[in-house]
């Protein structure tokens, strides 16, 4: 009994499993009927069945152009037939009307109703957008222009730039006078109890990179004070009357928050000179440089303002600008010394990892004429070239590398062995070698013919000793005779046939320091002349105003100093000819020599040659 249903269980589970299969499987599997009933009519089969009174009932598609037909011998629930119809069916609606066949015609969706309103909406929405895009940036206009007076400064309650005195290094005598300023802010009662008056405005005078804009920044750092700095090119705009009105902005601001600092970077840009240049100059930037005049010293006073304003082009500063009341005080920053470039190092190099035996001493006596920013830029390039050779620390290499990098260009593959090199390397060992034997010339650091950017084949590079200026008539007629040593050692080894375009830019620096010593310096037998001006500017340099006969007389004397530096460095290369070998040969196989090693080997060479012509 219990095996009975079990088995009936089991069958009927099998039997529902077989179902439901039945009803997963796709239609292709599906079991399909033995002979599928037709589907479809021709049109002229269709009209046949009409006229034989076969046809049950007809509905026409208009949007398909199809007719669904029942015919009478189908059962009632059964699909009907389609057939397909032409453009205008007028045969087959009179045969059913003939035949009273059941006729209806199926409603058009109206679809392209549908689309016509979606394209409608579409068009009103991004009509609508663009009128609220419109009036937004309509709105943002009158908002600028409402603010375009505006000044544009910007402003610190207590700025806080990270630096301070301690950080500027080579200025020392300009931070002196700057720390009054700072005082007056902390302490003005110190000042005004015996009746004193800091100065109102404090010009910055000096080359680019020397660390004006540093100053004011240190400025800042120490006083604690509200500070705003702002650019003279933001001043000056287009429109007539913006800058003046972002002057008056800065300085009502500034009065709210006095004592303060207004720091103006660049203010040449808003301070030239009034009338000047084609066309009497531009009205706006007229009209923002008076208003700039009458804030600083005008009937109203700006007490407790001081301005600070750097320049690296005083000369055209207005008159009225620099007067005292205004800028009271000029302080010039100036290129550093030897020791004001140690200190820049210094401070510099405390965030740099440099080997033991790197003489920061020895780095600032190389640099003579580096700016602040170049000796930065120094170390950072050498703390660059560190990183490129996988090296722990910057060595002495790095930073000479650096230093030719930045002074004469990036060092490109070498020359492979030549002629040309042979020739580049006499030329350089003439330049060195006038270094090396003429009593007033700078010392030799290096001589190298390892090719550069720019077209340089290679340097002979010495060491300034004098950074004061003041040079001699002897040591310019050595550095003549320096810059004629490259074709003199040319002429005497390949002779006057073989001569290269190398001596160009020396020919050209010769021709000019001549010049200087008779029509400048006075270093010749013409006596005191000073009857040519350097013109700066768009115009045209102006005649001389000389005789001809003077000029006649200028241009001989001029022939007789480059001629006898010539003649100089011509029998110093023929005298030490073999050496002049030898140091050729040493530097074509090393192709850089320093001037300890270039300055031995000299030594040695005229000790044997003395040795040979002593007599015994």
């Amino acid at each position: 009994m219990v095996q009975s249903s079990l088995a009936s269980q089991a069958t009927r589970g099998l039997l529902t499993l077989m179902g439901a299969l039945t009803l997963a499987l796709p239609p292709v599997l599906k079991a399909a009927p033995a002979a599928a009933a037709p589907t479809t009519l021709s049109y002229s089969q269709l009209l046949s069945d009409v006229n034989q009174g076969q046809v049950r009932a007809v509905v026409i598609d208009p949007e398909e152009d199809m007719a669904k037909v029942w015919l009478t011998s189908q059962p009632a629930n059964s699909a009907p037939l389609r057939i397909p119809l032409f453009d205008k069916n007028t045969e087959l609606i009179q045969a059913l009307n003939n035949h009273q066949v059941e006729l209806s015609i199926q409603p058009e969706n109206d679809r392209g109703a549908y689309v016509g309103s979606l394209i409608q909406i579409f068009f009103i929405l991004l009509l609508l957008g663009g009128l609220v895009l419109i009036l937004r940036r309509s709105s943002g206009n009158a908002g600028q222009a409402m603010g375009f007076g505006k000044s544009r400064a910007r402003f610190q309650m207590e700025a806080k730039t990270g630096i301070r005195f301690e950080d500027v290094a080579g200025i020392e005598d300009a931070k002196e006078e700057l720390q009054e300023v700072v005082t007056f802010l902390k302490k003005p009662e110190r000042f005004t109890a015996l009746g004193a008056k800091i100065p109102k405005g404090v010009l910055l005078i000096g080359p680019p990179g020397t660390g004006k804009t540093l100053l004011a920044k240190a400025i800042a750092g120490e006083a604690g004070a509200p500070f705003f700095s702002i650019s003279g090119s933001e001043f000056v705009e287009m429109f007539v009357g913006v800058g003046a009105s972002r002057v008056r902005d800065l300085f009502k601001k500034a009065k709210e928050t006095s004592p303060c600092l207004i720091f103006i970077d660049e203010i040449d840009a808003v301070g030239r000179q009034r009338g000047v240049g084609i066309g009497g100059g531009n009205d706006e930037r007229e009209q923002t440089l008076n208003q700039l005049l009458t804030e600083m010293d005008g009937f109203e006073g700006n007490t407790g303002i001081i301005v600070i304003a750097a320049t690296n082009r005083p000369d055209v500063l207005d008159a009225a600008l620099l007067r005292p009341g205004r800028f009271d005080r000029q302080i010039t920053v100036d290129l550093p010394s030897y020791s004001g470039r140690l200190g820049i190092l210094q401070v510099h190099g405390r965030n740099k990892r440099l080997a033991d035996s790197v003489s920061l001493e020895a780095i600032a006596q190389r640099t003579p004429g580096f700016s602040g920013a170049d000796l930065a830029n120094l170390l950072n390039e050498a703390a660059i070239l560190a990183a490129r050779r996988r090296k722990e620390s910057i060595t002495e290499l790095e930073l000479g590398d650096a230093i030719d990098r930045i002074t004469i260009g990036l060092t490109l593959a070498p020359l492979l062995d030549g002629r040309k090199k042979r020739l580049i390397a006499y030329h350089e060992v003439g330049h060195a070698l006038m270094m090396t034997l003429l009593k007033h010339s700078d010392p030799l650091e290096k001589v190298t013919i390892l090719p550069r950017s720019g077209g340089i084949g290679g340097f002979s590079k010495p060491i300034p000793q004098d950074e004061d200026g003041l040079v001699t008539r002897a040591y310019m007629l050595d550095l003549v005779t320096i810059y004629l040593g490259g074709r003199a050692a040319e002429i005497e080894v390949f002779g006057p046939d073989e001569v290269t375009l190398g001596a160009s830019q020396d020919i050209r620096t010769v021709a000019a320091l001549a010049r200087q010593m008779v029509v400048n310096f006075g270093m010749t037998d013409l006596g005191f002349l000073g009857v040519e001006e350097t013109d700066e500017g768009m115009w045209p340099k102006n005649r001389p105003e000389y005789s001809e006969e003077l000029a006649v007389q200028i241009d001989r004397q001029i022939r007789q100093i480059v001629q006898d530096c010539y003649a100089q460095a011509r029998q110093l290369v023929r005298d030490c000819r073999p050496l002049v070998d030898r140091l050729v040969d040493l530097l074509l196989e090393n192709e850089t020599l320093d001037g300890d090693t270039f300055r031995q080997i000299v030594t040695d060479y005229q000790q044997q040659a003395a040795l040979v012509s002593t007599p015994v």
